[in-house]
Order: structure tokens, then sequence, then C-alpha cells
């Protein structure tokens, strides 16, 4: 008898239930996907879960609102590059004082560009810190039905699947292995049929991971 969906849906959570989550060291924990990838849902459910504390996670997105409140973006060039400036310093003042002070630390934005990436492997250098890159990789469709579902107003269909090309030539699992990360780790989302919750249960961050208290 032929695997209609439902089955293949239970399989996968049955699967994923059966194996032994993947456990992410203390370090940099750096997210790569496109804009309505799942990224922040998954972190939502691991700070959820109990398996990362929410000051551990540091989003430019966050930091934008902290700074400038839910505000569309500057027309003028220069005044949304100087805030973009802004937003990227603190970024990374919060993720070096974290390192600093040896704690596992989640760069939450879409870093699908080599220049991005380079940028927080710098950090993780200076510290010693191992990189850990959470790649978000769902099909174009699956991609833009999340995009119509959240109803982001600061973004444009063309401007997700721009991000989502850039993706698929600059951020393979090989490319972002030769960039430094220590280690590359697929997240399932709905082309796996995991929902976030599920994805989340499929990693041991930090302390944790290392058996630390």
């Amino acid at each position: 008898m032929p695997e209609n969906s439902a089955d293949r849906a239970g399989g996968h959570a049955r699967s994923r239930a059966l194996a032994p989550p993947i456990r992410i060291p203390v370090g940099l924990v750096l997210l790569v996907g496109p804009p309505a990838s799942g990224k922040t849902s998954f972190i939502r459910a691991l700070v959820g879960q109990g398996r990362i504390e929410a000051e551990a996670v540091v989003s430019s997105d966050g930091i934008r609102t902290e700074l400038f409140g839910a505000v569309a973006e500057p027309a003028d060039a220069d005044a949304a590059d100087a805030a973009d400036a802004r937003i990227f310093e603190e970024r990374d003042r919060r993720i070096a004082a974290r390192l600093a002070d040896g704690l596992v630390v989640i760069a939450e934005s879409t870093n699908v560009t080599p220049r991005a990436r380079e940028r927080l492997h710098a950090l993780a250098r200076r510290f010693g810190a191992p990189v850990t890159v959470l790649r978000f990789a769902p099909e174009t469709a699956d991609l833009l039905q999340q995009y119509a579902e959240r109803g982001r107003t600061d973004l444009t269909e063309a401007d997700v699947r721009a991000y989502a090309a850039v993706m698929s030539r600059e951020a393979g699992a090989d490319r972002l292995r030769s960039e430094g990360a220590d280690a590359v780790h697929e997240v399932p989302g709905r082309r796996q049929s995991a929902t976030p919750a599920e994805a989340a249960a499929c990693f041991v961050v930090g302390r944790e991971a290392s058996g630390g208290s």
C-alpha cells in the first residue's frame, strides 16, 4: 500500500523523537536563513522549552526596535546606513560581552552573505569560541507561503526571493564550513513536517550540551 502524506509526517515525527538531540557547545551560534525561513519561531521555541535563556539571543531586529521603535525604514539612504551601523555595533557589543564571559550566544539575523558572517566569525576568533551554524533553507514555495502567513509589511515578496537566491548561492553547507564554522546543522521545517517546537527539541544548547549544570 502506498504511503500517504500523513504516514510520511508521522514517520518524520517518530524519527526525530527517536534520534538523540544535537549537542551545541558554548560559543557562537550563528543562524543563517532568509526572512520568513523560521528563525524567530525556532528561537521562541528554544526559549519557551527552557533550552536557552532569552538573554543568550542577540537579534538585530530586536535591537532595531529597541533603538528606533516600530518605525518605517528611513527614506534617506544615509540615515538608513547610519541606523544600520548603530544597530550592528550594538549587536557586536552584546555578542562580545557574552563570549568574553564564556557564555553561549545566538546571533539572530539573516547572515546569508559571506561579509555578514565574517564579521561574526571575527568576534568568535577574538575570544577563541567555536562557531556552530544552524541553517534554515526551506524550499522557495514553503518560504513564500510562510512569508504570506506572517503578513510582514517591511519586506516584499521580491525581497524574500532575493534573500533566498543569495542563500542558495552563498550559504551552502560546504561554503559555511570553509569559512570556519566548526559545525553546520540543518534545522528541520515545513518540508520535514516539523513544527518550530519539534525543531527546537532536536537541539541541546550551551552548558547542557557539555554536561554542565
